[in-house]
């Protein structure tokens, strides 16, 4: 019979991969990895989405009923769609940290109006249940202020199109 070969230390050993180098480990020297901070974009993610929260919450406390959230297409996307009685309200949400540039109220150029237009006629075409509804686009801006809080800014009926 011939003799068993003695069992090896357990080591890490490195995995090349082209331009990378993996080391793996036994699992008793795995510990857990520390929490990869937010990327610059996630952060302003996040920061986003509790703007268009707290515009939600903000138009329920005024009467409007939130029917839809983030609604995204090709077009384009609709942050809050809501009714106000019988009428069909798309919401645009602008945040802005700061005043440069006219702040969040300017930032809803031509632009961003037909792109608002076109992701409406996508949401139209898809939900039948709200074509007979008239339509509202309305603009809800934070903008800051000096003591570091936000004001809410509602524009109803902010502007209009002839093409939904």
């Amino acid at each position: 019979m011939t003799p068993k070969p003695a069992p090896q230390q357990s080591t890490p050993r490195t995995q090349a991969t082209p331009g990378t180098a993996r080391t793996t480990a036994s699992p008793s020297t795995l510990t857990p990895a520390a929490p990869t901070p937010p990327t610059p974009h996630a952060a302003r993610a996040q920061v986003g989405a509790a703007a268009e929260v707290q515009a939600a919450e903000f138009l329920q406390g005024q009467g409007l009923v939130v029917i839809a959230r983030n609604l995204t297409c090709k077009a384009g996307e609709l942050d809050l769609v809501c009714l106000d009685a019988e009428m069909l309200v798309i919401v645009e949400v602008r945040l802005r940290g700061r005043m440069d540039y006219g702040g969040a109220l300017a930032s809803v150029t031509w632009r961003k109006q037909r792109k608002l237009v076109r992701a409406t006629q996508f949401f139209w075409q898809r939900q039948a249940q709200w074509r007979t509804r008239r339509l509202r686009f309305d603009v809800v801006a934070l903008e800051p202020r000096t003591d570091g809080m936000r004001e809410i800014i509602w524009i109803k009926d902010a502007f209009r199109s002839t093409r939904a």
